[in-house]
């Protein structure tokens, strides 16, 4: 049977709203069974429609309702912020459907915003360097596919990336290199109107981003299947 999603509830940013005043144990058990139809349910919905629909295409993403959704439970063992819970849900589709993969797409709704990415974010040292070197050495097909992006409307968010060159690289003096180059991630981000995530259009966006960010997977891609740890 064909996985199906209709769309998160009409109630889903008000619970979240609601949640982020109260942050009180209590009160999410009271509210629990909103929480599952608003927005968990529908969020499982959705990973199974995206991995139906990403698998078919062979674009190599997959996630389940259990291991691909992030808790809405905050870990506050290391926070100075001990608030309870999280004021959004998110979920990621990777290539063996863990979190622990690269070259992921990542799905985020909040009261903050809602959002998809697709991400190689905190690629291992070996990778990263490895990531770096393809940009030095072989500078045609990363513009190639910086620019197959920028036909889809898309960049290289440059967010958390080093102000100084990493050691090694010194040699590259191209402005558009040397800022890629300094990236600790390789990331591409579509926003999402909070209006939209309420009906079943969700999905086709989403998809639709994801098929526009192929050139940065395939890149990654690329790179990893040469890389030994």
């Amino acid at each position: 049977m064909a996985a199906e999603f209709s769309g998160f509830g009409e109630k889903a940013i008000p619970f979240l709203k609601a949640l982020g005043f109260h942050q009180s144990r209590e009160w999410f058990h009271e509210n629990r069974a909103l929480y599952e139809s608003q927005l968990r349910e529908p969020l499982g919905d959705l990973v199974e429609v995206l991995t139906e629909r990403l698998g078919a295409a062979g674009l190599g993403l997959r996630g389940d309702r259990k291991k691909s959704l992030f808790r809405i439970n905050r870990d506050v063992r290391f926070s100075k912020d001990k608030q309870p819970y999280n004021r959004h849900v998110s979920a990621i589709l990777s290539p063996d459907g863990t979190k622990m993969e690269q070259g992921v797409l990542f799905i985020y709704f909040g009261i903050d915003g809602c959002r998809a990415a697709v991400a190689w974010w905190q690629p291992t040292p070996e990778l990263l360097a490895a990531m770096r070197k393809a940009i030095a050495d072989k500078p045609a097909e990363f513009r190639a596919m910086v620019a197959a992006l920028k036909k889809k409307d898309l960049v290289l968010d440059g967010e958390d990336a080093l102000k100084r060159m990493p050691r090694g690289f010194e040699h590259v003096t191209d402005a558009e290199l040397a800022m890629a180059i300094r990236n600790r991630h390789f990331v591409v981000r579509h926003a999402i109107d909070r209006g939209a995530i309420h009906g079943p259009q969700l999905a086709d966006e989403i998809v639709d981003f994801t098929f526009g960010a192929k050139p940065l997977l395939d890149w990654g891609r690329k790179i990893e299947g040469r890389v030994t740890y």
